[in-house]
């Protein structure tokens, strides 16, 4: 699942948004302004979500799911409310859209013949690279 697709089902009336002091240097925009934004957003109330999917959401984000099953995505790397709203908005997709897409089981294969005699070739050739680095003699 793509964040477009995510985008196109218009989650913006579950996203709750609050307002904190940032963190960090700043100088006094930091200590007057409150432009951290956090989005919260629940998970089991949620009606544009299949249960499926939230399901496969609990597990695969439960490092950032809290008590109250609610996914929450901070930013405060912008100066305005607004810039934080949006970053944090994006992020939000991104980690919905990774968190559904279904990962396809790799399929265990055997190395082919012409790459192992490539590798015994390189492991010969560097071999012999170290050998006549060696000064006769002093062995």
């Amino acid at each position: 699942m793509t964040a477009a697709e995510l985008i196109a089902r218009d989650f913006t009336n579950e996203l709750v948004f609050t307002a904190s002091r940032s963190s960090g240097a700043g100088g006094q925009n930091v200590n007057k302004v409150n432009t951290r934004m956090e989005l919260r957003f629940n998970i089991a109330v949620s009606e544009k979500l299949s249960d499926e999917e939230k399901a496969l959401l609990l597990e695969k984000l439960a490092g950032r799911i809290n008590s109250e099953q609610e996914l929450l995505v901070v930013s405060q790397t912008e100066r305005t409310q607004l810039g934080n709203k949006t970053k944090a908005t994006e992020r939000f997709f991104v980690l919905m859209a990774k968190a559904l897409t279904l990962q396809i089981p790799r399929k265990a294969t055997k190395p082919s013949k012409a790459s192992k005699q490539k590798r015994l070739d390189l492991k010969k050739l560097l071999s012999q690279k170290k050998q006549n680095r060696s000064i006769k003699g002093f062995e």
